[in-house]
């Protein structure tokens, strides 16, 4: 199903397959790479990642003293990608002209003995979108939680690869050959330093970052990253301050109308990549636990 939210100059598209974003626009201008189809999203564009982000080691992890073997969803690296629910089509909760909330649960089932309701509320703002996300630990015992979603941003017709990324991130992930973390390390002095603006048609990332700076913090949340255009325009990504991670993804070969081309994926985060060994940034909720946490985005148009 695809749902449209309208609000003003404010227009945007959810599919409740991965409770995807499909597209988001301020005054005419795309904030996020747009579906052309409704074939599989590519590189998983717009998609919710939980109960984890990213990828699991082995799609192994323990538990209680036990191993935890989940399903391995990445052959070629041998992990479990991107947690649980990429192909779940939710359950539509609530609708209305700018607001749709979807929910889908989540089983016991290889590696993962828990079960949890989740849900997605997408809200339009005077200037772009806001992302909540929500789970609630239905089972008997205590149980882990953590949430990304992997949406391409772009502002607006601007080529993404004659755009400025920046993202006051201090750390990176090192990874091996099989892009599993190896390390926390200082951004300075490294091709990963996001902090003053590189141009992304320069870089080939594809890291996690922590230690997010978070600029303008306000109400609770603040500035992670954001995509500016050489006329001035900007399209912002925020997070609650306690989701405290960043993947930066970029690719030549994103599919469009025209033909591949660059792209950038951002992607929120409150854990980094294989979350349930390393234990960092993950939400524990007992029984009959709630927890919810918000990301966002927001335009604001060419200098005058």
């Amino acid at each position: 199903m695809h749902i449209s939210l309208t609000a003003g100059d404010v227009r945007a598209e959810v599919g409740t397959v991965a409770a995807e974003l499909r597209s988001i626009e301020v005054r005419g201008a795309a904030l996020t790479e747009p579906r052309l189809d409704d074939g599989l999203p590519p590189f998983c564009n717009g998609i919710v990642l939980a109960p984890w982000p990213n990828r699991v080691r082995d799609a192994k992890w323990m538990h209680d003293a036990t191993v935890q073997q989940l399903d391995i969803t990445e052959p070629e690296r041998g992990g479990a990608l991107h947690g649980l629910l990429q192909f779940t089509d939710y359950e539509l909760l609530s609708r209305a002209d700018d607001a749709v909330t979807l929910g889908a649960f989540i089983a016991p089932q290889h590696g993962w003995p828990f079960a949890l309701e989740t849900t997605v509320t997408y809200a339009l703002t005077r200037d772009g979108i806001r992302i909540t996300h929500g789970a609630t630990n239905v089972g008997a015992g205590r149980a882990p939680f953590a949430v990304g979603t992997h949406p391409f941003l772009r502002v607006g017709d601007t080529p993404v690869e004659q755009l400025t990324l920046t993202a006051p991130a201090a750390t990176y992930f090192e990874v091996d050959e099989r892009l599993n973390p190896t390390a926390e390390s200082p951004v300075e002095g490294t091709l990963t330093d996001l902090r003053y603006g590189p141009v992304v048609g320069s870089l080939l990332l594809d890291t996690a970052y922590g230690s997010l700076a978070h600029a303008n913090p306000a109400d609770g949340h603040g500035d992670s990253a954001w995509l500016e255009s050489p006329d001035g325009a900007r399209t912002t990504l925020w997070q609650d301050l306690d989701w405290g991670y960043l993947q930066v993804f970029t690719t030549p070969e994103f599919p469009r109308a025209d033909g591949p081309g660059f792209a950038v994926a951002i992607e929120p985060m409150t854990a980094p990549p294989d979350a349930l060994n390393s234990g960092a940034g993950l939400i524990w909720l007992e029984p009959g636990q709630t927890w919810q946490g918000s990301w966002g985005l927001r335009y604001s148009g060419p200098r005058e």
